[in-house]
């Protein structure tokens, strides 16, 4: 998790600093309109994220108190991801894009 220190001093920049880019969005709209899922899910709902790409943003939603990762005790191991409390109150800001791009495209009628 990021020091103080190490953010920004504007808060919309800390927003896009723990959230701003296109893989990290799209891995907490899963999690925000589909609830916890496995790796595998998001291989298959993310369009192009490489395997590499998503393990990294995903250590780096984790690290940063936004992501759970929760791993059982199975053979083969089952992990699966969702949101923390932190992640949680995401939800108004992801509604708030989805709401404005829905809008978007209707304005543009495209």
């Amino acid at each position: 998790m990021l020091t103080k220190e190490e953010l920004p001093e504007c808060p919309v920049a800390t927003t896009v600093r723990l959230i701003g880019n296109k893989w990290k969005l799209l891995i907490i709209r899963n999690l925000v309109y589909k609830g916890t899922q496995r790796f595998t899910d998001f291989l298959k709902t993310v369009p192009a994220i490489s395997k590499k790409v998503l393990t990294d943003n995903l250590r780096a939603l984790e690290e940063d108190g936004i992501v759970r990762r929760e791993v059982f005790a199975e053979v083969p191991p089952r992990v699966e991801y969702s949101l923390t409390a932190l992640g949680q109150s995401l939800r108004p800001l992801l509604n708030a894009m989805s709401d404005w791009g829905s809008d978007y495209k209707n304005a543009n009628k495209i």
